[in-house]
């Protein structure tokens, strides 16, 4: 059997099991420098907040088991930014190096081209070796390395940032 990915906007149903892998990149990685759990309120009002500026949260699932997820917003709220993005995305545990994230990705970059976006940015936990991996893979270069910018786990971490620069 071939393994079927469906890429869909996310909706009500979609919050729980979303809630389920941003929290567990939380407790478990540095794919966030987020050390506290989100409750299903904050979630909620994540998804509301997107939905109302109309910017794209995807979901992903691979045969009919939540996969993952993504989204852009701003990349700094100033008017002369106003064309470029900084995404995220998020793969479940069991679901990781499979093809979700990659797909997850394209489907943001294909919604930024419609949108007239310019530049799309990507920050990564400078070990984050998977996640540079696919982003190079689509075409993003690194552009910057910040040294002990975040903090987690008890040690500091390097943030990598790398950008797609769009047609």
């Amino acid at each position: 059997m071939t393994d079927q990915i469906i890429i869909s906007n996310a909706t009500e149903k979609d919050l729980q099991p979303m809630l389920d892998v941003y929290n567990e990149a939380i407790i478990n990685t540095t794919a966030v420098y987020q050390e506290e759990t989100h409750t299903l309120a904050m979630r909620r009002k994540w998804l509301e907040e997107k939905q109302q500026a109309r910017l794209p949260v995807f979901v992903a699932y691979l045969n009919d088991e939540f996969a993952g997820f993504s989204s852009y917003g701003p990349f700094r709220n100033w008017p002369g930014y106003r064309f470029t993005v900084e995404h995220s995305v998020y793969v479940a545990a069991g679901f990781r190096g499979r093809g979700i994230g990659k797909r997850l990705v394209k489907a943001l970059i294909e919604h930024a081209r419609l949108q007239k976006i310019h530049v799309i940015i990507a920050g990564i936990d400078a070990a984050g070796e998977a996640s540079i991996g696919m982003h190079l893979s689509l075409g993003f270069k690194e552009v910057a390395l910040f040294k002990e910018v975040g903090f987690k786990f008890g040690i500091w971490l390097d943030l990598k940032f790398f950008e797609l620069i769009l047609d």
